[in-house]
């Protein structure tokens, strides 16, 4: 697997298409540091990590959908293993006139757009959601 992240996206992308409450994903860190902005900004309800037979971790990501569909509406990365997108605070994207979030991968660690703007440090665009 090429692009971690990117899968976790798909994953999740593919599973709200189809309506499912919850999908699995291996685990790793920067994957469950994205998963903690998701759960804090309201988009997903939580995950939990678990071990597989053979010893590797797997997560259980547990989807949030409102009045039948799915509370994340646009998932998409933006920052590629081919294209790397960096922002500073000053041209930090704002998505949907500030009603999406961008996940920026920051020195001070993975956080949304506003928590950036706040702690005043840019980073590595990881992905967009609306």
């Amino acid at each position: 697997m090429n692009e971690p992240l990117g899968d976790m996206l798909t994953r999740i992308r593919n599973a709200q298409m189809r309506g499912k409450s919850k999908v699995i994903s291996p685990a790793s860190k920067l994957r469950c540091w994205v998963l903690d902005v998701l759960q804090a900004e309201g988009y997903i309800r939580g995950y939990s990590e678990s071990k597989t037979d053979n010893g590797a971790g797997e997560l259980e990501i547990e989807l949030k959908y409102y009045e039948g569909s799915p509370v994340i509406q646009e998932i998409q990365r933006v920052s590629k293993p081919g294209r790397r997108v960096y922002s500073s605070v000053k041209t930090m994207p704002v998505v949907r006139n500030g009603l999406g979030i961008s996940i920026i991968s920051t020195p001070k660690g993975v956080m949304s757009d506003n928590a950036a703007r706040e702690n005043n440090v840019g980073g590595e665009v990881l992905c967009r959601v609306f």
